[in-house]
């Protein structure tokens, strides 16, 4: 049974993130239902490289799914943008999966992307895509902040309390806060992260930008270990999932 690896863009308004729930649809379901007529009526199980949250979009999430016969990949990726179409969910590539790679085990980075709307007038046009901080921020300082968080450390204060990790270090590679005229651009990479994580260090590194806390307060809570002393959890429409990097790269057709 040929297997395919899906480049999947999505909005994540309107959808309850990537995996399956009970209350309303997420995008692995409207992917699993577009397939179904490709596999003999069959809505195939679909994977996915990180698994979002509700509220939070996709530029470069990665898929994979088994398709009982094989397809031209053209075929392939035209007719599941085709399925998806009711939903802000488009199959942006298409490629062969290479044979024992998984979409999650075999990333060698995942990148994130935050972005803030730091001016006094709330947003219109990116409205869902911002989150809307009207007092003015320290970038700069933000970014100091950051650059005391990378490297690999315990977590346990930017995880969630739902997460179900079975431990809390991870390595960040990156951890950035760049303005952009009237945004703030906060990016992450890391091989992979805690649930909320990157939410919640940008929560936490708002507070440093507001002047609240000084620069070294974030790292002072990282090694405190205690979600509680951290900022509050950023709102998930700010954040975006840019892509990820394998090894070797895949070789994908629009």
């Amino acid at each position: 049974m040929p297997g395919y690896a899906l480049l999947v863009e999505y909005h994540g308004a309107g959808l309850v993130g990537w995996q399956r729930q009970p209350d309303g649809l997420s995008v692995q379901e409207a992917i699993e239902t577009a397939a179904a007529p490709l596999n003999g009526g069959v809505a195939p199980l679909a994977t996915a490289a990180g698994r979002t949250d509700s509220g939070v979009h996709a530029e470069g999430q990665v898929v994979h799914l088994e398709i009982a016969k094989p397809l031209p990949l053209a075929r392939l990726r035209a007719a599941l943008d085709f399925h998806t179409r009711p939903h802000r969910i488009a199959i942006r590539a298409a490629c062969l999966a290479p044979e024992g790679w998984s979409p999650r085990f075999s990333a060698r980075m995942r990148h994130y992307r935050y972005r803030i709307l730091n001016r006094p007038a709330k947003p219109a046009l990116e409205e869902g895509r911002v989150w809307h901080v009207p007092q003015k921020l320290d970038a700069e300082a933000m970014h100091r902040a950051a650059q005391r968080l990378l490297g690999r450390h315990d977590f346990s204060a930017y995880r969630a309390a739902s997460c179900q990790a079975e431990h809390a270090v991870r390595t960040l590679s990156l951890l950035e806060v760049r303005r952009a005229g009237e945004e703030l651009h906060i990016r992450a990479s890391a091989r992979s992260f805690l649930h909320h994580q990157v939410r919640n260090l940008v929560g936490t590194l708002v507070e440093v930008g507001l002047g609240r806390r000084g620069e070294e307060w974030p790292r002072a809570v990282l090694e405190g270990r205690d979600r509680r002393a951290a900022g509050q959890t950023a709102p998930p429409e700010g954040l975006t999932f840019l892509g990820v990097d394998y090894d070797p790269p895949l070789p994908w057709e629009a």
